[in-house]
């Protein structure tokens, strides 16, 4: 009778109707995941304990994945440490960890076969990332060669609505890949300046659309009598996208510059910090090869011609450490704006819904003893930048070309 009398009052409680709930599952392995895997295993000074205590109920309350992720990441901010995130199929960024993450790992690819049984990580896009300024929605990043990019949006549009409804990252594009879509956007801050743009959305490939976007990028142009070889690295993650680019320095559209731009502003990070080696290792043999008609081609495998770099703080990761080396080589001035100081190593825990979590599993120091995490890379010239209504003007990259331009003359 006791027995039965507990299991009844246990039925009756509200405490198992809340374990119950989808929310509170994922609520629960979210913060389980973090209790045996975050790198600092003191959860940098927090109460990680407290911390589901005085989330879960509010978690259980939530209607919708939308309303369980805001939760999640209120008490993942409390730890207050980088790649330490929750994401849900409502946002690009969802799409493009799992394809940086994805490449060269078989066993992740054999899990995410369950919610992409195509194979295919991908979504209706635009390719643009936006920030949101006092409740006003910004166009903060557009991919080189995205339908975006075409249709001539600008950096610093403000974007009012899509299909005359609000602007949703994924919902708005959702199956309008390769149709019409009107966007309302303001350019300036004379509402005047509104106006119209037809873009055509289409299915962006998570696994190889910052590489499309780095290729895009790749351009020479003159300038005071100079060729200016100019590259934007959206993404470091994969070794394709760093091999693009030293095919592209050593053989390719950018050999006959005089000089580089190399933009690290926005994006992703994760990659090899062998990735400056091309600019660090000492000078190697030349290789010459003669065709049958004399023509002479002739190879040099590093980059030993000046070299600027930008920042911004949307650089992060593996570009902050980029940005480090390449001031503390000497390589060239790094100008810009400082980064957002996110640099541990993070990892991917898929849910049982397909949701992620992003998770800081690793501490990171440079040269054995300097920690970036929370602290950044101050820019050898400071740019500052104004996202609202900037009309596409790129004050940091023109100031980066001046002091190429200025390298070069020296």
């Amino acid at each position: 009778m006791s027995v039965a009398a507990l299991l009844l009052l246990w039925c009756a409680s509200p405490l198992p109707k809340m374990l119950a709930q989808p929310q509170v599952k994922i609520f629960e392995k979210v913060w389980q995941t973090v209790n045996e895997n975050f790198y600092d295993p003191n959860f940098n000074g927090v109460d990680w304990k407290a911390m589901r205590k005085k989330y879960e109920p509010s978690a259980a309350s939530t209607k919708s994945s939308q309303e369980l992720a805001v939760v999640i990441n209120q008490m993942l901010s409390e730890l207050q440490t980088s790649h330490t995130r929750f994401y849900t199929k409502d946002e690009p960024a969802y799409y493009q960890l799992l394809g940086i993450f994805q490449a060269g790992n078989p066993d992740f690819q054999k899990q995410l076969r369950k919610f992409f049984p195509k194979g295919k990580i991908e979504y209706s896009g635009i390719g643009v990332t936006t920030k949101d300024i006092n409740g006003k929605t910004f166009i903060s990043t557009i991919l080189d060669g995205s339908p975006a990019a075409k249709a001539g949006l600008k950096v610093g549009d403000q974007l009012l609505s899509v299909s005359d409804r609000p602007y949703k990252p994924i919902e708005s594009f959702a199956g309008k890949a390769g149709q019409n879509v009107t966007l309302l956007i303001q350019r300036t801050s004379n509402a005047n300046s509104r106006q119209k743009i037809t873009v055509i959305p289409t299915l962006l490939d998570a696994t190889t659309m910052f590489k499309s976007a780095q290729q895009a990028s790749t351009q020479t142009f003159e300038r005071n009598g100079k060729k200016i070889g100019y590259v934007h690295i959206w993404s470091n993650a994969a070794d394709p996208d760093q091999e693009q680019l030293r095919e592209d320095l050593i053989y390719g559209r950018l050999r006959e510059a005089d000089g580089l731009v190399l933009d690290l502003r926005d994006g992703w990070g994760g990659g090899d910090i062998s990735y400056l080696n091309i600019f660090t290792a000492k000078a190697g043999p030349s290789v010459t090869n003669i065709a049958r008609d004399g023509k002479k081609y002739t190879f040099i495998p590093q980059w030993k011609k000046p070299a600027v770099m930008i920042i911004n703080e949307g650089s992060r990761s593996s570009k902050e450490i980029l940005a480090y080396a390449f001031q503390q080589h000497k390589i060239g001035p790094v100008v810009g704006s400082k980064t957002t100081g996110a640099v541990v190593a993070g990892r991917l825990f898929l849910m049982d819904d397909g949701s992620f979590l992003y998770l800081a599993v690793s501490n990171v120091f440079i040269d054995e003893n300097q920690r970036l995490e929370g602290k950044g890379v101050t820019p050898d010239i400071s740019v500052p930048f104004s996202l609202e209504y900037a009309e596409g003007k790129e004050p940091q990259k023109e100031r980066a070309i001046e002091a190429l331009i200025a390298r070069m003359s020296n």
